[in-house]
């Protein structure tokens, strides 16, 4: 079997499920549009990782992003005729490596491609000049294409409810969801918080971290924000009041420390799944959240956290004060997490994909 990821240049969600599936299938060899061993996570170093020839190409590992028109084919290219089972890990165009007829790609796909199809209008509004004015016959041809490549997909796995509307949505395929899991920590979690709010992302737009500063800037609280990179960055920094401080990135034992420690999670995007929610209530922290998305499936409002309903800065500082007046259990926040392991996600996909094969006639 072959393992398929879009790119590993970074640690974030889509990596951990990665490692899970690497976890399950180590003898796989993983297939990548361009890999940076930099910036990628430090369990793949001396993995069999195979790229695309786009990573040959100057710049290529660098500004993938720009190469979107370049993707399909890239994919395409790529030999995998040799293997029975290929299980992708999908958010872009890996889902449209070519298979044999009888061989079974399972596509875990932890969302349609966002700006493709349901963000495109806010990434056309946000774009430069020049780039909208080769964005609409660019993307409607990666739209046409993304469709017919999502028709190759022998069985989708959807990483939340949310995520398996928009497969039947975009792409007309039925789906199975199956949840992302996390590590949970073996230490206890503490009834006692510090007096802290915490923030934990990459600083691009649709993560709304704005929304978290701007509302502990209202209310004179303090918010502690982790994470880095994203074209918001310098934006979010300036815009930073004196109670909030930016850490960069940081170790998954000092984030386990902000964690345990924090009033509470402050969530304020629109995520396909997200799996900081689930970290914050491991560490015993309640999230308190934009109610749209993948949240919903996780985060149980008033016990385990709480929902606003409407995006804004008024709104979530609304929510913070109502979160005050409120009490909150840690323990039943770490319960709530460990329903979300990721032994019990390892289970049921390698228990997926031995069904994929049966049903196939393969072993």
């Amino acid at each position: 079997m072959a393992i398929v990821q879009d790119w590993l240049v970074s640690r974030g969600g889509a990596e951990q499920v990665l490692q899970c599936f690497h976890e399950l299938y180590p003898e796989a060899p993983i297939y990548v549009l361009v890999h940076d061993e930099d910036k990628a996570p430090e369990w793949a170093r001396g993995l069999d990782v195979r790229t695309s020839y786009i990573q040959r190409w100057p710049g290529g590992k660098d500004h993938y992003r720009l190469l979107l028109s370049f993707m399909p084919k890239a994919w395409e290219a790529l030999d995998l005729t040799e293997y029975d089972l290929v299980l992708s890990s999908c958010s872009s165009c890996c889902k449209g490596v070519l298979t044999r007829p009888d061989a079974v790609h399972v596509c875990y796909c932890h969302s349609p491609i966002r700006y493709v199809w349901d963000l495109y209008y806010d990434y056309f509004e946000g774009s430069s000049a020049i780039k909208r004015a080769f964005m609409p016959h660019m993307i409607h041809k990666v739209r046409m294409w993304d469709f017919q490549a999502a028709q190759r997909v022998d069985r989708f796995v959807a990483n939340s409810d949310y995520v398996g509307k928009r497969i039947a949505k975009f792409y007309r395929r039925e789906s199975t969801t199956i949840y992302p899991g996390i590590r949970i920590p073996e230490r206890p979690v503490s009834e006692e918080r510090d007096d802290y709010y915490f923030a934990l992302s990459r600083f691009v737009g649709y993560k709304r971290i704005d929304l978290a500063i701007e509302a502990c800037n209202k209310l004179g609280r303090k918010l502690i924000v982790a994470g880095s990179g994203g074209e918001e960055e310098e934006k979010l920094r300036a815009m930073a009041g004196p109670t909030v401080e930016f850490v960069g990135r940081v170790s998954d034992e000092r984030l386990q420390d902000y964690y345990s420690h924090a009033k509470a999670f402050l969530f304020p995007g629109i995520e396909d799944f997200g799996l900081t929610p689930l970290e914050a209530m491991a560490g015993g922290a309640p999230v308190l959240a934009y109610g749209e998305g993948g949240a919903l499936e996780t985060v149980v409002d008033g016990e385990t956290g709480m929902f606003f309903h409407e995006q804004s800065a008024e709104a979530l500082a609304s929510c913070i004060e109502e979160f005050e007046r409120c009490g909150f259990s840690a323990a039943a926040c770490r319960a709530r997490a460990e329903q979300f392991s990721r032994e019990k996600f390892k289970r049921e996909i390698a228990a997926f994909c031995d069904a994929a094969l049966a049903e196939t006639g393969g072993e």
